[in-house]
């Protein structure tokens, strides 16, 4: 793996704060001939890894955690800030945009705590949706039927995804998911399918809504809604075959 030299990484974060596209500077990148960190010329996915590299700040990471490293900071601290600013503002476009394009990203798996299935419906105010589920003991027998009758679209949809992408940044899930894939499909590496899970977080909001349900329907088997909490169930397999399709998909292109 090469590593682009201390220099050329500012000019990268400084160049993103100027364009504000990791669409564009990606294909800046490509076109002037830089190279990602693993080799190969910028995608979107590597931009993102590189942007959310706290190693740059001078951290050492392990377990999630980040401590103070042995390092100096290659990226100065305003820098990041400014950088991590203008992600968090276009993660949040791209969320609103993105949940208001898909209407049941929960359909057929999510489950009241009387364990009857929650359907999605929605209403509208004026010119504004509002989407729900509903448990189906509500609809048949009436609001006393379920102690949560109704959620809100919105909230538990970001609570299960919220779950997922925590799940990708989890290293021992990553290694334990390579496990299990090179089991059934000796050609996946231990690093594609590092690569290919960790990219996930940073690219969900890039992802098409199309895409954004067929891995929650890849990965999950089950929500269930209580009371106090939310269980998201995985799909045994689920994990490793997305692997297997990431990494082959990507191998395709390549």
């Amino acid at each position: 793996m090469t590593e682009p030299d201390a220099t050329t990484l500012r000019g990268i974060f400084e160049r993103f704060v100027r364009i504000g596209s990791a669409t564009v500077l990606a294909r800046e990148l490509r076109d002037g001939g830089v190279l990602a960190p693993s080799g190969k010329p910028f995608d979107k996915g590597a931009l993102y890894s590189l942007l959310n590299n706290r190693t740059y700040q001078g951290l050492a990471v392990h377990k999630g955690t980040a401590y103070p490293g042995e390092h100096p900071a290659i990226v100065p601290q305003d820098l990041w800030d400014k950088v991590h600013a203008i992600l968090a503002e276009n993660a949040r476009t791209r969320s609103a945009n993105t949940r208001a394009q898909t209407p049941a990203l929960l359909k057929g798996l999510l489950f009241g705590p009387t364990g009857a299935a929650m359907s999605p419906t929605h209403t509208r105010k004026g010119n504004r949706l509002y989407r729900y589920y509903v448990s189906q003991d509500v609809l048949k027998l009436g609001p006393e039927a379920c102690p949560v009758g109704r959620v809100s679209a919105a909230e538990i949809e970001s609570a299960v995804i919220d779950q997922l992408r925590g799940i990708f940044r989890q290293p021992e899930i990553i290694v334990g998911t390579w496990r299990t894939a090179r089991e059934e499909q000796d050609d996946v590496g231990e690093a594609e399918a590092r690569e290919a899970l960790l990219q996930l977080d940073p690219l969900w909001d890039e992802l098409f809504p199309a895409e954004q349900a067929r891995i929650v329907q890849l990965l999950v088997e089950r929500v269930d809604v209580r009371i106090q909490d939310v269980e998201v169930r995985l799909r045994p397999n689920g994990l490793s075959g997305m692997v297997r399709e990431v990494a082959g998909s990507r191998r395709a292109a390549a």
